[in-house]
């Protein structure tokens, strides 16, 4: 992202901060209809989740201007999703219905440039909480391979042994 992408950002969310409630309830509206099978992945009440929605892009937003501090934040969020089973595809759908609940609510405010700053923004962001929520699950991962190798190694060495012992 350049300084004049942020710039937009920043400002275009000046208009989205007086409809907040509106933005989060055509959001949410517009990702289930994307991905019906998302609805799952939340509470019955949305009214927390849209409030964290809100106070997450609002911070977010705020600190674009200094990635240095905004990246650890973004990866301890990217992890905690893969924790919550979101995988890489639900990215590109949370990102659709992102632009498409900015694009409704700033209206004639979303110039092609201000579409193209939100954009490289969340595409930027997704891909650091995607990286981050990679390493995780390979943490987790066994390594199977490893220890079928191990596990072989240990059965020809034993069968050599006993061989050897005849």
């Amino acid at each position: 992202m350049n300084t004049q992408q942020i710039r937009l950002v920043q400002e275009s969310f000046e208009h989205v901060v007086p409809i907040a409630d509106t933005a989060a309830d055509l959001f949410y509206q517009r990702l289930f209809e994307l991905d019906p099978s998302l609805r799952l992945m939340f509470k019955a009440d949305l009214k927390p989740q849209k409030a964290k929605l809100i106070q997450t892009l609002s911070a977010v937003v705020r600190w674009l201007h200094h990635l240095e501090k905004l990246v650890p934040v973004v990866e301890d969020l990217g992890r905690r999703h893969a924790g919550y089973g979101v995988r890489d595809e639900h990215y590109h759908t949370v990102g659709a219905a992102l632009l498409w609940t900015l694009e409704q609510g700033l209206g004639e405010l979303y110039t092609p440039d201000v579409a193209e700053a939100w954009a490289a923004a969340y595409t930027l962001l997704a891909g650091v909480m995607q990286k981050a929520a990679t390493e995780v699950e390979l943490e987790f991962v066994t390594p199977e391979p490893v220890m079928a190798a191990n596990h072989n190694e240990t059965l020809v060495r034993d069968n050599n042994t006993q061989r050897n012992s005849k």
